[in-house]
C-alpha cells in the first residue's frame, strides 16, 4: 500500500529555481518552463528512518531531494540488497513512473530529508496545457533513464567478466 503524505505547495521560487537548473530532467528548459514546473512542484519531509515508498508501490511521483539523503534497497528473496544513495539536487522515481511499473525497490530516508515533488498527474496535465514543455520533459526522463541502464549494464559486465576470470 502506497504511503500517503501531506503535501504543501512551493512559495519561494528564488531558493527552488538553481536546484532545477542543475538537474538533467530539466535540461533545455528555459526559464518561463522551469517556472511553470515549479508551480507544478510540493514538497514533502521524511524524517530519518521513515519510507518514501517501498517495493511494489505504484509510482505517483517524481522526487527531487532538497535536503538530506535516500537510499534505494531491493529486497531480493528476503535480502535487503542496498541499489543507490541519492543526495541533494538528486531525482528519483521518474523511470517508474514513466513506465508505469511498480516501484522496484524501497526508498529509506536515510536522515531528515525534504523532497520536492511532481505527482504524476500534474506532469501529465502538461500535455494537453503545455505539449511543447512535456515533450521535453518526456525526452529529458527517457535519456535519464537510458543513462541509468547505461550504468547498470556496465556494473553487470564488470561482474560477470570479474566472476568468469575467477572461475578460469
Amino acid at each position: 500500500m502506497a504511503i500517503q503524505k501531506y503535501r504543501l505547495p512551493l512559495l519561494a521560487v528564488e531558493n527552488v529555481l538553481p536546484i532545477l537548473n542543475k538537474i538533467s530532467l530539466f535540461g533545455g528548459l528555459d526559464d518561463g518552463q522551469l517556472y511553470t514546473v515549479f508551480r507544478l512542484l510540493e514538497t514533502e519531509h521524511y524524517s530519518k528512518g521513515e519510507f518514501v515508498f517501498r517495493q511494489g508501490d505504484a509510482p505517483d511521483h517524481i522526487r527531487i531531494i532538497e535536503k538530506g539523503r535516500i537510499r534505494l534497497v531491493e529486497n531480493v528473496d528476503g535480502t535487503p540488497m542496498e541499489l543507490v544513495e541519492f543526495g541533494p539536487g538528486e531525482c528519483f522515481g521518474e523511470t517508474s513512473m514513466l513506465a508505469i511499473h511498480p516501484h522496484t525497490a524501497n526508498a529509506l530516508a536515510l536522515e531528515d530529508t525534504e523532497l520536492l515533488v511532481i505527482p504524476r498527474e500534474k506532469l501529465y496535465g502538461l500535455y494537453d496545457s503545455d505539449p511543447k514543455l512535456f515533450g521535453l520533459l518526456m525526452m529529458n526522463i527517457a535519456r535519464e533513464a537510458s543513462r541509468r541502464l547505461n550504468r547498470t549494464e556496465e556494473v553487470m559486465l564488470h561482474y560477470a567478466l570479474a566472476s568468469k576470470r575467477s572461475g578460469d
